[in-house]
């Protein structure tokens, strides 16, 4: 099934952009997720298409207007409806034994998924940041419709009036909210089905997956301007290999990420198995 994506941006040529390459556009040319750009300016009702206006109380800088953007995101709404419903339409009848009838198109041959399931994100620094658990999350989701800010935001009354999640991919500002789109596309694409190739790619052990950094990589050659791969890698003895990873990531994110090897030590739950995971910290 086709993971299909809308953005709202005042700048779709951005798009696909990078998307349209590598990974992410092969996919985009199989069909493994489609991209449909809206641009809020097509919902204007004024002879300038005006889509900001200066902000209440002054301030510097100007603000999307609610009521531009509620309008293209209703549409954004009634037409990933509409997709969704041409794909539940189109899903084959299961083949249940010889005397089986042809396939045919049937509303009821598959458990079929609602436009109301699509999350609404608007990218923003003032939301909540993007983790890896909320990408999968969405990735398994039936699509996704982003909305890329522009200028210093957006009237607040647009999330009181609709079910939009706010994210930010970060503690700094951009000019506006498509490379966020991007990244958030980027990480999502990669884990949808058949992108990654390899059944074991794209999780595992990468970084934040179990709640902290990947362990450190090396390849060929074995020697490299003085610096010899760790002799533990060589050695063929997987048990260790293993053992050496899993303290060389813990080490790593206390060093580099004390906030997250402080969530990753509360957390009960931080093994695929679920198993209990203890801590190890001897500081």
């Amino acid at each position: 099934m086709t993971f299909p994506v809308q953005i709202l941006t005042l700048y779709p040529e951005m798009f696909p952009g990078p998307l349209g390459t590598s990974l992410a556009g092969r996919a985009l040319e199989e069909g493994k997720w489609a991209l449909d750009t809206i641009n809020p300016r097509d919902f204007t009702t004024d002879k300038h298409r005006s889509v900001d206006d200066t902000p209440a109380g002054g301030g510097a800088g100007m603000l999307l207007r609610a009521d531009v953007l509620a309008a293209a995101v209703d549409h954004a709404v009634a037409r990933m409806a509409e997709q969704i419903a041409a794909s539940n339409t189109v899903r084959p009848e299961p083949v249940e034994g010889p005397a089986s009838p042809a396939l045919h198109a049937s509303t009821n041959s598959a458990p079929t998924v609602s436009s109301a399931n699509v999350p609404i994100i608007a990218m923003t620094p003032r939301g909540k940041p993007l983790t890896q658990a909320r990408v999968r999350e969405i990735a398994s989701g039936p699509g996704v419709t982003i909305i890329c800010g522009r200028f210093e935001g957006f009237d607040e009354r647009l999330f009181d009036a609709r079910p939009i999640e706010e994210i930010s991919i970060g503690d700094y500002v951009l000019s506006g909210g498509e490379m966020g789109a991007l990244v958030l596309l980027d990480a999502c694409i990669r884990l949808l089905p058949g992108v990654m190739g390899a059944s074991s790619s794209g999780d595992d052990d990468e970084s934040f997956e179990h709640g902290i950094l990947e362990y450190p990589q090396y390849t060929r050659p074995q020697k490299w301007e003085g610096r010899i791969i760790p002799e533990v890698l060589r050695s063929g003895d997987h048990a260790k290999i293993a053992a050496w990873r899993k303290q060389r990531a813990e080490e790593d994110t206390r060093l580099r990420r004390p906030d997250l090897w402080e969530r990753h030590r509360d957390a009960p739950d931080q093994s695929p198995s679920g198993a209990q995971e203890k801590d190890k910290d001897k500081e």
